[in-house]
């Protein structure tokens, strides 16, 4: 008769956090503002408006959105913020920058609003691998928020963590 497989992980006191869990589902956007530009780079303001009036913006419904201009354009504060006005009725989250930026901010307000209570005084690993874009700056935003309550904070899996930080 066969040894029976015990998981060993399971049932220890060890708390697994993996962000990939957290991901929120939704397409994300970059969205170019270069077009709107005379030649790419100058933007005319009466031009401009009337593009950000006339766009189809339901197309961006549920999504999250990066603004950002691929040329070397001066572009004014404001035109950022009237074109992300427009989206607010659409987008789930609007952001001026790359794609990464925008896991970043998404994953910043994930762990800002995280119930850490359940971690006090647990060994905790944060987990590393996944399929999802986490960015590395969560994992360190997370890692950040922990230390003060867990008891100790390593990175990894469970049968090949890294020691992080080990409360005295």
């Amino acid at each position: 008769m066969a040894e029976e497989i015990i998981n060993r992980v399971a049932n220890s006191k060890i708390k697994v956090i993996d962000l990939e869990d957290y991901y929120p589902e939704g397409k994300r956007t970059l969205f170019d503002i270069k077009d709107w530009l005379l030649e790419g780079l100058i933007l005319r303001e009466k031009e401009f408006r009337a593009s950000v009036k006339n766009f189809d913006w339901s197309q961006y419904q549920d999504c999250y959105v990066a603004l950002h201009c691929s040329t070397d354009a001066i572009v004014p504060d404001w035109a950022y913020m009237l074109i992300a006005l427009e989206l607010q009725q659409f987008s789930k989250l609007t952001i001026i920058g790359s794609l990464e930026d925008l896991e970043v901010v998404i994953f910043t307000s994930i762990i800002s609003n995280l119930d850490s209570s359940i971690y006090k005084d647990q060994l905790v690993i944060i987990k590393g691998c996944s399929k999802k874009p986490v960015p590395v700056n969560a994992l360190v935003l997370l890692s950040q928020k922990l230390k003060p309550i867990a008891k100790s904070i390593m990175f990894g899996e469970a049968c090949s963590s890294v020691p992080l930080f080990k409360r005295k």
